[in-house]
């Protein structure tokens, strides 16, 4: 089912989910470009305890952000051009060390993705002040 919520209600929606994941979750976020993945995880950081701004790896793939109990790593397989070029990041590395570990595009990485504990979906709704979030 997808909820439509405010920009405003995403950031809340996002900032309530990275308060309640418990250690080592890994969360994959589905969606076209624009439907909100990055604004999302931006809040999702910041309720992990990230206090620095979070801004989209795309070009990188990955950034790490210190959190309150640890790294939270923020992956966007977006470049990726092919799943094996997935094979070359730490995913074992990744999940040993990682509070949490939040990926965009996750489709992208085939199945070098260990399995995620929540998966999400964004998508464009009519209105464009709003945004559509689908919990899988």
């Amino acid at each position: 089912m997808t909820h439509s919520l405010t920009l405003a209600e995403l950031d809340a929606q996002g900032e309530a989910l990275g308060r309640e994941l418990g250690p080592g979750e890994l969360v994959t976020f589905e969606g076209e470009l624009g439907a909100g993945k990055t604004t999302l995880i931006k809040a999702v950081a910041r309720g992990l305890g990230v206090t620095g701004p979070a801004s989209s790896p795309t070009y990188a793939l990955v950034h790490r952000y210190q959190g309150a109990r640890g790294p939270v790593f923020h992956l966007d397989c977006y470049r990726l051009r092919s799943p094996d070029e997935a094979a070359d990041l730490d995913w074992e590395g990744l999940v040993a060390e990682g509070d949490a570990i939040l990926i965009e595009w996750p489709e992208r990485a085939g199945a070098w993705i260990p399995t995620p504990t929540r998966r999400f979906k964004l998508v464009h709704v009519e209105d464009p002040a709003r945004r559509g979030l689908e919990s899988t």
